[in-house]
Parts: structure tokens; C-alpha cells; sequence
């Protein structure tokens, strides 16, 4: 009897069930698991008071990201220099002492490899199509950019992935999001997510893993797809997923974790198998018209809060629902926003170019294809560039990059998280905006009282130059 069809998400799942409860729940493998300094104490603590080992210390990698300063790390002799933070500096030599004591590869806070657990995942081939990847971050959605099903799990299920390699899960319902037709000129990955986000709202996507599909996803880059799924969370997901094809295949054959040889094949096989049958049901479907896409901005404190650059900022009576009417009052007293108000006529003083989401070296070419040859504005008196990984970094840096960033105005730095949730020094002050490429722009995401427009790296490099936030398409790049 053939089979029933099935989605991405309905393999992957099922390739993974060691056993299923009664309760409807099931025991899921974990093929890959990350871990940072910031979830990962308690977890390793907890195996240790309980004399437990970890059960599969190969299929974890552990990276340093959050708390790491983005300034200078060694001083002129080559040495490390102190962080400066108390928490940070203790969170950090937790992960470097714990990494080794349990026999999990560590990546070390000045080693070229060293970025953000995201980027550094894909880059080093360490995460794979069809696997389960599991990290105790959020946006670990990212991974399914390259077709893994990948999500966030908490400090609790950190420590039983390392005891256990496994986790208990309730299977989520599916959903469809297809974009029919072709972006603009100057429409990005990252304007695209934020347009999807827009339309089914914060909480669209609960209980369900979204699968992104039609010939849009098909002609991206491994970057973008990445940047898309990274913020699927953001649409209240619990993973985000595109099919793998031969543009991933491409991007992962010959990396540092990949599989080699014989072992490839055997997983090149497996991997082509990944995609959605036809005739599979999916529980909820989304069709977004690709031709209506425009350069987008946010102007409230929800991802959801989005707006071509062209219009304006929302009444809050605009909206049906009571409740996001009160919302978005709130969203706008905080913002310092008035409802008619142009989005171009919002003059910005920082500009961050970074985190998981726009860190990666096409979103470091497309800044600097607008910045080159221009500086920014005199009143950005904070713009900052900071690299997804040691290995973007130094690429960025080969094809002079930096240059065109420090010749602008812009702080080149050191690989980390940074301004994207307020780390070290990397605050944007209060009642001050920034033009951000990262993924939040919840209240005092970027520091208390910081107000944050969410765009794209070609986007934030307009409004650097501009002083304002500016359409990307007015620019010759």
C-alpha cells in the first residue's frame, strides 16, 4: 500500500521517533545540539550533582557568543584581555570549563571559528539538512534555512538533550507559507520575513512549524533562507523550514563538520528525499504575493508592527481588534511615534548591522554596495558593524569590506550578539532610535528605553547615510 503523502516536517518528525506515548507525546533524537554561555550553566551543574554524564558529547558544540564583548579581546602581546561585566565574565568561563570537564568540542572565544551559534552552525557545517537541532536559544529556528528542523528548547531540556540525546515533544501542526510571483528591486529575504510577520501576526504561527515554500525560497541564496527562518519565531512558530536543494548541498559539501566521502553520499541520498509530497495537507496555509512586497520597516514594539518604507505610521484605530488597538497606543507612546507620521521623516542616531539574522557576509556586501563612497549623516553618532563569525570577519575583511564600513563612519568589531539584545557596552541609549538588522524590537531589547526600527542591511546602511530611515531604492548601490 504506498504511503500517504507528507510534508517536510511530517519525515523529519517521523525519522526521529524512538517512541510514542500514550498521551500523544513522542520521544524525539536529537542529532545536533548547541549550546552558549548563557543557558547552559545550570544544565551542566544539574549533570554533575547528579553524577550524570553527557550522552553523546560528539553530536554537541559548544560556542561563546552572547556575553562576549565585541571590542578587542587580545591586547597588543597577544593576550586575552578581562571582560569587564561580572555575569558576562562568569557565564563565559563556566562554558570554557564545562566544555572540556563533559568532552564537548569547544570553540574558544578568540579562535577564527568563533561567532554567533547560528551562524557558526551552518558555516562550519555542523548543522544539516533532515536533522533535529536543538539549542537553548530562540532563534534556532535559523537552521532550518538549510532544511533541518531546528527550534529552541529551555535550560531544563538542555540538560536532557545532554544526558539523553533526546527530548519529549508534542508533534506541532503544519502550516504554509507560499509566496507566488517575483520580489522587487531592493526587496531583501529580510523584508520579506517581516512583510510574512506582518501579515499573520505575532502569534500566526503558534502551535504550527511553517514550511516556506514556492520559487521566491527556491532562487535564495543558504543566507537568505537562513535569515528567513531565523524570524520565523517571530511569527510565534515553533520552527521555520525550506526544503533543501542543490543551492544547499553546494554551500555544505566540503565544510569542517560535513559529512565526508561515502558517508556524503549517503546523505546526499537521504537528503534529496526531503521535501513535501504532492498531495500532503498542510493544517493552515498562507498565500503572500510576492509583487506586493516592498523595503519594510518597523514602527511599534512587535515584529508585527511593520510598514513599507513609503507609508506611515498607523492609527491606532486602524486596527479591528480592541486589544491591538490598546497595543499599539502603547507601542507608539513608547516609541515617541505620532499616527500619520511619514517613516522617512524618522531620523535615526544609531545603526546596528548584525545578529543572527543579517550577519552573514551577503548581508555585510549589501550594506556596504549602498555605504561605499558615502558617509553617514552627523547626527548617527552610533553606528556599529559586527560580524556573524571570526570566518565572515576575515572574509569581509579580504575583500576590503571593513574599509568601506570604517570609511563611512562605521565601528568594525569583533564577532558576538551584541546590540541585538543589549550586551556589554552595546546599548543604544534611552529614548534614542536605531536602525537595526536583528530580529527584536520588543521594549528595551536594545537597552532600557532604546526604540528599535527593524530593517535590512541594505536598509540600515541607507538610513545611516540618510540620518533617517530612507528607501534603499533611492540610492544608486
Amino acid at each position: 500500500m504506498a504511503s500517504k503523502p507528507r510534508t517536510l516536517y511530517e519525515k523529519i518528525w517521523d525519522a526521529h521517533v524512538v517512541e510514542t506515548r500514550d498521551d500523544g507525546t513522542a520521544l524525539i533524537y536529537i542529532d545536533r545540539h548547541l549550546v552558549h554561555e548563557v543557558t547552559s550553566p545550570q544544565a551542566f551543574e544539574a549533570l554533575r550533582m547528579n553524577g550524570r554524564k553527557v550522552r553523546r558529547p560528539e553530536l554537541t558544540l559548544a560556542v561563546p557568543d552572547h556575553n562576549l564583548p565585541t571590542t578587542p579581546r587580545l591586547d597588543a602581546d597577544g593576550n586575552r584581555l578581562p571582560i569587564a561585566d561580572p555575569m558576562s565574565a562568569q557565564q563565559l568561563a563556566a562554558l570554557e570549563r564545562n566544555a572540556p570537564d563533559f568532552g564537548i568540542r569547544y570553540i574558544n572565544a578568540t579562535a577564527r571559528e568563533q561567532g554567533i551559534v547560528h551562524v557558526v552552525g551552518p558555516e562550519q557545517g555542523f548543522s544539516l539538512p533532515g536533522a533535529t537541532i536543538v539549542c537553548g536559544d530562540s532563534h534556532t529556528a535559523c537552521h532550518g534555512g538549510i532544511g533541518a528542523l531546528a527550534f529552541g528548547i529551555g535550560t531544563s531540556e538542555v540538560e536532557h538533550v545532554l544526558a539523553t540525546q533526546t527530548l519529549l515533544l508534542k508533534r506541532s501542526k503544519t502550516m504554509e507559507v507560499r509566496v507566488e510571483g517575483e520580489l522587487g528591486i531592493g526587496v531583501s529575504a529580510k523584508d520579506l520575513i517581516l512583510h510574512i510577520i506582518g501579515q499573520i501576526g505575532a502569534a500566526g504561527g503558534t502551535g504550527y512549524v511553517i514550511e516556506y515554500r514556492g520559487p521566491v525560497f527556491g532562487a535564495m541564496s543558504v543566507e537568505e533562507r537562513l535569515t528567513v527562518c531565523n524570524m520565523s519565531i517571530e511569527g510565534g512558530a515553533r520552527a521555520g523550514l525550506i526544503a533543501p536543494d542543490e543551492t544547499v548541498f553546494s554551500y555544505l559539501k566540503g565544510r569542517p563538520y560535513a559529512p565526508k566521502g561515502k558517508d556524503w553520499d549517503a546523505a546526499l541520498a537521504w537528503w534529496r528525499t526531503l521535501k513535501t509530497d504532492e498531495g500532503a495537507q498542510f493544517d493552515k496555509s498562507v498565500v503572500i504575493d510576492a509583487s506586493a512586497v516592498e523595503p519594510t520597516v518597523t514602527w511599534g514594539t512587535s515584529p508585527e508592527d511593520v510598514v513599507a518604507i513609503g507609508g506611515t505610521v498607523p492609527s491606532p484605530e486602524s486596527f479591528a481588534d480592541p486589544s491591538k488597538q490598546e497595543a499599539a497606543r502603547k507601542s507608539l507612546d513608547y516609541m515617541g511615534l505620532e499616527p500619520g507620521q511619514k517613516m522617512q521623516d524618522i531620523a535615526v542616531e544609531n545603526i546596528f548591522i548584525g545578529s543572527c539574522t543579517n550577519s552573514r557576509i551577503e548581508d555585510l556586501r549589501a550594506a556596504a554596495r549602498v555605504l561605499e563612497g558615502r558617509t553617514k549623516a552627523p547626527n548617527v553618532r552610533w553606528a556599529i558593524v559586527v560580524p556573524g563569525s571570526g570566518m565572515v570577519k576575515a572574509q569581509a575583511e579580504e575583500e576590503g569590506l571593513d574599509k568601506v564600513f570604517t570609511d563611512a563612519g562605521f565601528e568594525w568589531r569583533e564577532p558576538g550578539c551584541s546590540a541585538c539584545l543589549g550586551m556589554n557596552p552595546d546599548k543604544v541609549p534611552a529614548g534614542e532610535r536605531c536602525a537595526s538588522t536583528s530580529n527584536r524590537n520588543f521594549v528595551g531589547r536594545q537597552g532600557p528605553g532604546a526604540r528599535t526600527h527593524l530593517l535590512s542591511p541594505a536598509m540600515a546602511a541607507a538610513a545611516a547615510v540618510a540620518g533617517h530611515l530612507a528607501d534603499v531604492r533611492e540610492f544608486d548601490s
